[in-house]
């Protein structure tokens, strides 16, 4: 497994559908429509800040708005998961 470094964080990408309002399923999805929706994977130690490490308030699936287009995007054992630093995390999902 992939396990982040600082103030990193391992998201895997929620696939959203998009369904009209008879119901039908919509499955193509244009470039700019990527999805900005992930469940955490794993969650670096934090950023150290003035000699003192400064943790992440995040745990294991969460699930989370991010900023598109932002982290790098890796494959690991055939999942594809985004490394994306904490501070382009917007919003936790409840």
């Amino acid at each position: 497994m992939l396990k982040p470094l600082h103030d990193y964080v391992v998201l895997e990408k929620v696939k959203e559908e998009e369904k009209t309002q008879s119901g039908i399923i919509l499955t193509t999805q244009k470039a700019k429509d990527e999805p900005s929706h992930g469940v955490v994977v794993a969650v670096g130690p934090g950023k150290v800040e003035d000699g003192k490490l400064v943790p992440i308030d995040l745990t294991e699936g969460m699930k989370v708005i991010y900023k598109k287009y932002s982290g790098t995007e890796v494959k690991v054992d055939g999942r594809d998961l985004l490394l994306i630093k904490a501070e382009d995390i917007l919003a936790i999902v409840e």
